[in-house]
């Protein structure tokens, strides 16, 4: 079975879009594909894996590795008590979620000239922040451009900021998000001309779904890939 872990968030497009790609991944593995939530919603990775009699593979559906890929997830796995249980890395800055991303921004209108802001959620977590970066690294040698790192919560500077002090230039977003909810909203509200829509639920982040499965599968025993992915 195949774990899919989301964030979580109140708004019914965002929990439609993690529906939408689990569905995705369903069409592409002959296994079981059961969507679980870190937070806000249920049920949670205990819930679901205390329902699971055979092996697991979590796979959190994280941009970035903070505190809930790096704590929150492993324990509520440990919480569980599922003694079959592999956890895939987080997706972080896959080349084919930067292909997704890139189009995003294509799509909403970024054009030459723009300056770039790169939007995320943000995090306690430096190393999870320092992920972030590297994605924007990424998106500047895709662009030939400068791109900035803006942050929805948590972290600084925020988007808005950012945004700001750019404003003697037409400003695109980069949305650096799964889905769309609380967070994409204060993007939209940024006051940038540009603002990508999330990443969503692309064939491309299925087919990475599959890829961290197989990968997971084809390494190391099930406890000691949950141990070594949160580690």
């Amino acid at each position: 079975m195949i774990v899919l872990v989301a964030h979580g968030t109140r708004a019914p497009a965002g929990v439609r879009v993690i529906s939408e790609l689990a569905e995705l991944v369903r069409a592409r593995v002959d296994v079981e594909v059961r969507v679980a939530y870190a937070d806000v919603l249920q049920p949670d990775v205990t819930s679901v894996l205390r329902d699971v009699p055979g092996e697991a593979v979590v796979v959190p559906a994280f941009l970035a590795s903070g505190y809930h890929v790096r704590t929150d997830i492993p324990a509520q796995i440990e919480a569980s008590g599922h003694r079959a249980v592999r956890l895939t890395p987080a997706f972080g800055a896959a080349p084919e979620l930067l292909d997704v991303l890139e189009q995003r921004l294509l799509d909403a209108g970024y054009r030459d000239g723009d300056a770039v802001v790169l939007a995320a959620a943000g995090s306690s977590d430096p190393r999870a922040l320092s992920e972030v970066r590297v994605a924007a690294r990424a998106l500047r040698a895709r662009l030939g451009v400068p791109v900035r790192v803006g942050f929805a919560a948590t972290a600084r500077p925020s988007v808005a900021e950012v945004v700001d002090s750019l404003r003697r230039h037409r400003v695109a977003v980069a949305s650096w998000l799964l889905a769309p909810g609380l967070f994409h909203r204060r993007l939209a509200d940024s006051g940038a001309a540009v603002v990508a829509e999330p990443l969503g639920a692309h064939p491309a982040i299925a087919d990475l779904v599959v890829r961290r499965y197989q990968s997971t599968l084809d390494s190391v025993s099930p406890r000691a890939a949950a141990t070594t992915s949160a580690s």
